[in-house]
């Protein structure tokens, strides 16, 4: 099982961007001190739920400061991004790091981030696959034109490639963000593993795995490719001597920032958006996952594993709001849950 901490660098009520990119940092360098497997780096724009716009360069910064921890984005937003510029900064990452980078991309929303980087809405409801292949492409290929109805360019080089690297892995890993079934066929009619979010518990994920490799059968993808995809769950740890004060810890800050933040999310085209009660939403993350002593936290992650054969996890730790208790939780992921479960 390998455990890493998902980096949303949220911006909690009476904080500034500054003081959330700050323990975003420190978030990636105690993980590695704490022996934590990942970091995953989050992307929005425009809103205070998360103020890294750009995963793949807060990553860059990340790898420079870390020695062995892997770093990947979770995600980087494909349509609003070049899949060509966004493929040579991963290749870049993969042969500079060793092999340390993983790019984890995913659709979005329908957000006014389609209009402020000119992708418009079409992008997001109907270019995403051609936009992932171009990618791979770029990932897998010596040399890459396209024909595509977005897309469409005369052959030119790869360069960097990412099998380049003095690493026995010919390019970095692709994750792909995963809510519906859609996006599961998606990801496992081309081989890769999902990332599946917070919001959805051990059922739904048992799900989507049992899905994808349904759809991945079909699609021609081999016995050993199947049984070797390592997807991701996404969830919230927050660790204390009781169960009640973990929950306490996170039913007084999360709201807050859910509310600020979810609530500045603007749709492109003037679309009604339902918005989760930002309270209750709090009380299911507590419920769904390792949130208490860290017995129950190694249990729950074990649990988890059992139910949905997902291996991987990424937990956001800045549940509290605040870079000391944030570095604190970390510390004792990496001290108290993860030797339990080894």
């Amino acid at each position: 099982m390998r455990v890493g901490t998902f980096v949303l660098a949220a911006q909690f009520p009476g904080q500034g961007p500054g003081e959330a990119l700050h323990r975003a940092v420190r978030s990636a360098e105690v993980a590695e001190q704490a022996g934590l497997d990942a970091v995953w780096l989050a992307e929005h724009h425009f809103v205070p739920y998360g103020t890294c716009p750009s995963a793949v360069t807060l990553a860059a910064l990340l790898l420079g400061r870390t020695r062995r921890v892997r770093v990947g984005t979770a995600v980087s937003v494909l349509p609003t991004a070049h899949p060509v510029a966004l493929g040579e900064q991963a290749a870049l990452l993969h042969v500079t790091s060793g092999g340390r980078f993983t790019l984890g991309v995913g659709r979005g929303g329908p957000w006014v981030d389609l209009e402020v980087f000119g992708a418009g809405l079409k992008a997001y409801e109907h270019g995403f696959p051609e936009s992932l292949d171009l990618l791979l492409r770029w990932l897998r290929e010596p040399a890459v034109a396209a024909g595509g109805e977005r897309f469409s360019f005369r052959e030119v080089p790869v360069v960097p490639r990412p099998s380049d690297a003095l690493t026995d892995s010919p390019g970095p890993e692709v994750v792909l963000a995963c809510t519906s079934p859609a996006s599961v066929r998606l990801a496992a009619e081309r081989g890769l593993p999902m990332l599946l979010g917070m919001h959805i518990g051990d059922e739904e994920k048992a799900e989507m795995v049992a899905l994808w490799r349904d759809c991945a059968r079909a699609a021609g993808r081999t016995a050993e490719e199947i049984a070797g995809a390592a997807h991701v769950s996404a969830g919230v740890c927050q660790l204390a001597d009781r169960r009640s004060d973990a929950a306490e810890t996170l039913l007084k800050a999360m709201p807050g920032w859910l509310r600020q933040g979810l609530g500045a999310h603007m749709t492109v085209d003037g679309r009604e958006r339902v918005m989760r009660d930002p309270h209750a939403y709090t009380e299911l993350l507590c419920g769904l996952h390792p949130v208490g002593t860290p017995r129950l936290a190694a249990d729950r992650l074990a649990a988890t594993s059992e139910r949905t054969g997902i291996s991987r996890f990424a937990l956001l730790a800045e549940g509290s709001g605040q870079l000391a208790a944030t570095e604190e939780n970390l510390r004792r992921l990496g001290a108290e849950v993860l030797p339990q479960l080894s």
